[in-house]
């Protein structure tokens, strides 16, 4: 008779899942570490002392703002975009069958498995051509090319997992395509779509690659961090910088995590 109690982790098997969490997570606790120490030209270990002064360094560097807004209105935008085409693509391939919809949804999922020096370096050839001066704009295309992929990727799984039965129960009875769209399509992809949209802003926000071919000379803030790093000015600023950037893409990971852990359980799944 088998036992329905899981049976505790080998000893052996803890210490390596700690190892590999220790491996993961240990540079970005020396970040945070770093960004409180007193030394500003090195990197001592251990820190020979511990001051907040940094934060209110970086509060009032007009540099780091200009870069930390330049981010946020790329990721913002981006993601718009990427929600918008990304949710339209996915419905199309999920709720209609065409010829060459494998190929399409193929065409739409390859930006992102295409290392970004080759997105960075068709997309700035492609500008050249056009001769479109490098701007906000020019980022913003960039970064939308993997972004849509994400939300993509979040919404159509979930369409597939929504009857269609509920569609056509609601045109059955008597609602329009933005009502059916409104009460019975959005309120079982939205969670699907918050999550995609969420963790395209992570991924535009850090984005160093196509960012480096796509901004001209303008600096978003992991740019502005590479600078930092190559001619240092107060090296703990720096830190205190990517620990903002931790903060700003982890969150909307974990909540995106959040928002999709039950994503099977949807009105009328397997229905």
């Amino acid at each position: 008779m088998r036992s329905d109690r899981s049976s505790p982790a080998p000893l052996a098997l803890k210490i390596a899942a700690a190892a590999g969490l220790l491996f993961l997570h240990l540079p970005i606790l020396l970040i945070f570490v770093y960004a409180f120490t007193t030394e500003e030209k090195s990197y001592q270990w251990p820190p020979p002392g511990f001051t907040t002064q940094w934060f209110a360094v970086t509060w009032s560097r007009p540099d780091v703002w200009q870069a930390l807004w330049l981010s946020v209105k790329v990721a913002a935008i981006s993601t718009a975009i990427a929600i918008i085409l990304g949710t339209l693509c996915a419905a199309a391939v999920s709720r209609t069958k065409f010829f060459g919809r494998e190929a399409i949804s193929l065409l739409v999922i390859l930006p992102i498995a295409l290392p970004g020096i080759i997105t960075g370096i068709s997309l700035r050839s492609a500008f050249s051509l056009m001769e479109i001066p490098f701007s906000t704009w020019t980022i913003v295309l960039g970064h939308a090319t993997f972004c849509v992929v994400v939300v993509y990727n979040n919404a159509v799984a979930r369409f597939r997992r929504t009857s269609g039965s509920m569609i056509e129960a609601s045109m059955d009875l008597g609602a329009d395509g933005f009502q059916t769209f409104r009460y019975v399509v959005l309120p079982n992809i939205g969670t699907a779509l918050l999550a995609g949209g969420m963790l395209a802003f992570a991924l535009s926000f850090d984005e160093v690659i196509v960012t480096t071919f796509t901004a001209g000379q303008q600096q978003t803030l992991p740019i502005w961090m590479l600078e930092e790093l190559v001619r240092p000015r107060q090296r703990p600023v720096t830190n205190v910088v990517a620990m903002v950037v931790v903060l700003v893409t982890a969150l909307p990971i974990l909540l995106a995590y959040y928002l999709t852990r039950d994503g099977d359980q949807v009105a009328g799944a397997g229905k």
